[in-house]
């Protein structure tokens, strides 16, 4: 028989709450502390003790809740009720007055700018319902996210109940204190244990914790930043935001300011890019938002982002290392790319230990040796790359570095080729264990098939198994084949299955795509798509009618043609059309101000991936092609550009430096 509450149980718990979660609120909202942390652990040990004695008091907003729940099997994909926007890039100084001038020719008057710290963290979306804490979700592909409100429950710094019955929902970042993060590493180190990378690859790997418990033993923290749907609120401004936020219970940065012009922006960037280091907390930038709520609605977004804010990043880092070894990375198609293995080192914020080489005459030029002290950098999103060698470091001990003429992972004998005409090597053998894995990650994912829950380990597993061996394989894959493999549960094998179905589906361009053609990327594979309409008729091309596409050319023909010459890439094109419906290509009219243009990417962009510039370019109705024609309207040239450029200057293709494609992006 359950025990009797007595009203001064009931009472005592009233006030456990309210105190802890004033003290809570003083701690991580206003940066005051009028008990010791003993003595706070001390309340939240004696309101655990009485709920643990009466498990009828507990309350979804309790802060007892922080400690905890039980383990987890899975997280559960939640669909965001808003759209998630990423912010764009402003790189230097030039980036954001352009910024400033589209502002001021868009509103007509010269408008404040609010400027916040850019946390270097995971991004976090909260739901609260009538004051509680209802729902908290990563941020995922910005339409879908992950429920972690479990772990999320364990961070001080989160309210579970607002200072006012409010139906909203916040966004903000989690990070973890770089003291915590350094403490972690001392104790790993002691255990003779993995180091962790950096702060804020611990705090997602935290956040997604399947054991909550682990997430509160990694204390991380938060600073919300924006109100994203709301009910009874009224502000004029992103100032007056960021204040309400506060006075609802919320942990927000304090060192926002206002400014009346952009100088003063880029006063304050320089500021903290300059004392960055001494937060407890990574900073990648700042952002800079239109302060008046009218002009931010007057602005609005683009396909993906706001037009009223931006991301203006700290300027990308330059460390030195040592190049240890140089190995070789094979690539689905074959294709082998060296990679330098280099000592460890923190550039922009996380560690770097590998750095591409791209190619054999890329190596040859810039004269990089194993041994050899050398510059890399890391801008955004961009992988880290040598900039050069310090030869004036050399001891005498490097050592040159040759293509071997053997490579074990490529099957067969193992004997590797120059290509005829490339500057790439390539595996004699075709279709080794490797290389048909790395087919296959390619053939589900996101860009091509888009099988949800089939990633690289699954594919190892499949392929142990004997269950999947080639593309169509993956769309005979029954329920008994999972059952007996490991972390298969009765609703991740529903949900793979469920997938695989979903993907049967799909358009001719990806279709094309997922084949592993080589030299056939996404770009061709849309001109392929535009042209034969049908997967049928693609398959009938002769070598006349390819090397007449534009995008195509002679090389990517005689690639089709010896892929559709191998009898069995013909018997497995034949037995996939059998398992997916691919869907007649339409050709509808291309809109936007780039319509028709046609565009070819070489060399590495600074301040945006190369997807993100294809995407740009669909977005105002470009093309975007993998080799260089007569047809093309701009080559786009970035850092290290190939023979693409050279190829663009004997044609007389007009070529456009990152600036200047970025300048015909925004005045389109």
């Amino acid at each position: 028989m359950p025990k009797k509450v007595s009203k001064d149980v009931i009472k005592r718990v009233e006030l456990l709450r309210k105190t802890i979660n004033r003290h809570s609120h003083l701690y991580h909202t206003l940066d005051k502390s009028e008990i010791s942390d003993t003595a706070y652990d001390a309340l939240v040990r004696e309101l655990e003790e009485i709920e643990e004695n009466f498990p009828e008091l507990i309350t979804p907003d309790s802060p007892t809740r922080k400690v905890g729940d039980a383990p987890l099997k899975e997280f559960e994909k939640v669909e965001h009720q808003v759209a998630q926007w990423s912010f764009n890039d402003a790189f230097d100084e030039n980036d954001i007055r352009n910024f400033d001038e589209r502002i001021k020719r868009l509103l007509k008057v010269s408008p404040q700018y609010l400027a916040e710290l850019k946390i270097d963290g995971l991004k976090i979306v909260l739901t609260y319902e009538k004051g509680v804490l209802k729902m908290a979700a990563t941020r995922g592909d910005g339409k879908v996210g992950e429920n972690v409100t479990n772990n999320v429950r364990t961070i001080e710094s989160i309210p579970l109940k607002l200072e006012k019955p409010l139906s909203i929902i916040v966004e903000g970042e989690i990070w973890m204190p770089k003291s915590i993060f350094e403490a972690l590493n001392k104790e790993r180190k002691k255990k003779g244990e993995e180091l962790f990378a950096n702060p804020r690859n611990i705090a997602a790997g935290s956040l997604r914790q399947l054991d909550s418990s682990i997430t509160r033993g990694r204390k991380l923290d938060s600073f919300i930043y924006d109100i994203a749907k709301y009910r009874g609120l009224t502000y004029g401004t992103q100032e007056e935001e960021l204040r309400i936020l506060k006075l609802l219970g919320f942990q927000v940065n304090p060192h926002f300011r206002k400014f009346e012009n952009i100088e003063e922006v880029i006063k304050f960037w320089k500021e903290w890019e300059k004392k960055k280091d001494k937060e407890d907390y990574l900073l990648d930038g700042i952002v800079v938002k239109v302060n008046s709520r009218r002009h931010q609605e007057i602005l609005g977004y683009t396909g993906k982002s706001p037009r009223f804010g931006i991301a203006f990043k700290f300027r990308a880092e330059q460390v030195t290392t040592t190049v240890e070894n140089i190995t070789l990375q094979l690539g689905r198609t074959g294709v082998l790319t060296p990679v330098a293995t280099l000592k460890p080192v923190l550039v922009a914020g996380s560690i770097v230990s590998r750095a591409t080489l791209h190619n054999e005459d890329e190596i040859r030029r810039k004269d990089i040796r194993i041994g050899d002290v050398v510059v890399i950098q890391k801008a955004g999103d961009v992988i880290p790359e040598v900039v050069r060698v310090l030869t004036e470091m050399r001891s005498g001990k490097e050592k040159v570095f040759k293509f071997p003429n053997h490579f074990p992972l490529c099957g067969g004998d193992g004997r590797i080729e120059r290509i005829p005409g490339q500057v790439a090597y390539r595996c004699v053998a075709k279709n080794s264990f490797e290389q048909q894995r790395r087919k296959l990650g390619h053939f589900v994912s996101r860009r091509v098939f888009d099988i949800d829950g089939l990633g690289p380990k699954i594919i190892n597993q499949l392929m142990d198994a004997k269950i999947v061996s080639n593309f169509d394989d993956v769309f005979t894959i029954k329920k008994g084949d999972l059952e007996t493999l490991e972390r298969f549960g009765e609703k991740s094998i529903n949900n793979l299955l469920k997938a695989i179905e979903k993907a049967r589906n799909v358009t001719l361009a990806r279709f094309i795509a997922s084949l592993s053609i080589s030299q056939v990327g996404e770009e061709t594979a849309r001109d392929l798509a535009r042209h034969f309409k049908t997967a049928e008729k693609f398959s009938e091309a002769d070598m006349d009618e390819l090397e007449q596409l534009d995008g195509v050319g002679p090389v990517v023909a005689r690639s089709i043609i010896d892929w559709f010459t191998d009898k069995e890439n013909k018997k497995l094109f034949e037995r996939l059309l059998k398992q997916v419906h691919v869907a007649k290509e339409v050709i509808t009219r291309r809109q936007g101000t780039l319509a028709d243009k046609s565009f070819v990417l070489t060399g590495t962009l600074e301040k945006m991936s190369r997807e993100e510039a294809k995407d740009k370019v669909h977005i105002l109705g470009g093309l975007v092609r993998e080799s260089v024609s007569k047809n093309t309207d701009y080559v786009v040239v970035g850092a290290e550009p190939g023979e693409k450029l050279e190829k663009a200057r004997e044609l007389g293709v007009k070529v456009l430096d990152e600036r200047e494609f970025i300048k015909l992006l925004e005045n389109k």
